[in-house]
Parts: C-alpha cells; structure tokens; sequence
C-alpha cells in the first residue's frame, strides 16, 4: 500500500469515531454526532471517478440544510478533479503542504519533558493536567493571526478566551479522548499556561499531527518546533509507523522538514470565500 492510500484510509476512518456519514456519490459527507469540531466533505473511499461541480453544490445545500460549515478537505493527488469542480461550484480552494515524516532524515528533538528555558517546559499533557485548559485554546488565537510573525495577542487574550474554548464540556471531552488513547497532546508550558500546543490522532499505526499554534506574541522561540518533536517522539514511542502533518504553508513546512517531514502532495480545504 502506498503512503498516500495509507493517508486515505486513515481520512476517511478518523472523523467516523465522532459522526456519521452521509454517501453523496463520489463524495462522503461526516456530520458531527454532538459537540466538537465540525466536520467536513472529502472523495469517498475507493470511488473511482470524477467529481462534478453538480457533485460539490449538491452536498453544499446539504451542508447549508443541516446547519454546518460548507467544506471540503481532500489530497490533490488523490482527487485531481475535485479542485476544479470546487472551484466551478464557487469555492475558494487553500492549498498546504502534506509531509510525512521520514524516521532516517530527522534531526534529534528536544525530549517530550525538556527545559526550554527557565520556567518553560514542552511535555505530553495528561487529563489532569492543569495546562490543559490553555492548551484547548491557544491554537484558536494562533490560527486567528496566521502566520510566524510575533502578534500582539498574549497570555491576557489567552486568559480571556478560555472560558469559550476550554469550557467544562470541552474539557471533558478532551480528557475523554486522552483517557482512551484516541489523542495525545503536548504543550510548551509556563507554570500552568500552554504558549504553544498541539496534537495527535492515531488510528492503527498511522497519525496525523494537527493544531499545532503557538501564541502571536509567544513565536520565534522555536515553541512549534519543540511541541512538534515532543508529538513524533511520543508517537514512535508507541508504535507509530506513518506519521504525517500539513503545513500552513512553505515557510511552516521548512520548520516540520527540520524535524524529517518530507513533503508527498497537497492537501487542498475548499470553503466559501469570505
């Protein structure tokens, strides 16, 4: 099996632990079962044609009939038709990076428990954690200010937002899904407040990092990059063998490939334009 039908059958088995599924043809709509994140379209499984813009308008009135957000995520390699028929369909397509991690090329990174500097650790988040709260929520700010410029938002805004994103239902989730090994988080950490975090899913022997997002006012301190090796370390440490990310965009993915990242397509999120 190659790595890309390998990254297929983990897309489309990931989301179905917390939604069900809709068949549209060539396209598989995941509706999320309560509250979380919501979920997206992408290629269905092992369909073999192409996809129309009469495919992606039809699942976007399903979208807009249920309430929930008009969006597709699929890999151009995989699905070469469906950028086009998006697009036809009035869709503004974002293109990323997809890398896979390549055990031989990587660097050494910082162990999951090691000192940054005084005061500041990066380590693997248990449910009890009292950093975990923050960890919910500073990607949220991070993906507000993309990018790896230094922001303005800081640990005030942070403090501010958790009471949305890190609310006791959240926070009950998470520790659901850490308790039964369905994700694993990490954290850069002051005292109790995480200024960098991230995750990672397993399903079989493959993960996808994900919500990597560092603080705006907290970046060019090497946090992601330190949040990142903590994940590949813990995921080898379990077994692990494909472990794969996408990048925000190529000057993102030059930090993943200092870690052993190897770019293998594009992974392609169409959305309404704004």
């Amino acid at each position: 099996m190659s790595v890309l039908e390998q990254l297929e059958g983990f897309y489309d088995a990931v989301p179905r632990a917390g939604a069900r599924t809709e068949d549209h043809g060539p396209l598989t709509l995941f509706v999320r079962n309560g509250a979380g994140w919501p979920f997206y379209a992408r290629p269905a499984l092992g369909h073999p044609g192409p996809v129309s813009a009469a495919d992606v308008a039809r699942v976007r009135a399903r979208q807009r009939q249920l309430g929930v957000p008009e969006a597709f995520e699929w890999v151009d390699e995989t699905a070469p038709t469906l950028r086009a028929a998006a697009e036809e369909a009035g869709l503004a397509v974002h293109a990323h990076p997809l890398m896979v991690l390549d055990p031989a090329a990587a660097e050494p990174g910082p162990p999951a428990s090691s000192v940054l500097s005084e005061g500041l650790s990066v380590r693997i988040l248990t449910s009890a954690d009292p950093a975990l709260p923050t960890a919910l929520t500073v990607p949220h700010l991070a993906f507000a200010d993309p990018g790896t410029h230094i922001g303005t938002a800081g640990t005030n805004s942070l403090t501010a937002l958790v009471p949305l994103h890190a609310d006791p239902a959240a926070v009950e989730r998470a520790t659901a899904r850490i308790d039964a090994g369905l994700t694993v988080f990490a954290a850069a950490v002051d005292g109790t407040t995480a200024l960098c975090a991230g995750q990672y899913n397993p399903v079989g022997e493959v993960c996808e990092i994900v919500g990597i997002g560092t603080l705006p006012a907290a970046r060019r301190r090497g946090l992601a990059y330190a949040v990142t090796a903590a994940l590949v370390e813990d995921a080898l440490a379990h077994g692990l063998r494909t472990v794969f990310l996408s990048a925000g965009d190529e000057d993102v993915a030059r930090i993943y490939a200092r870690l052993g990242f190897r770019r293998v397509g594009t992974a392609l999120i169409a959305e309404p334009s704004p």
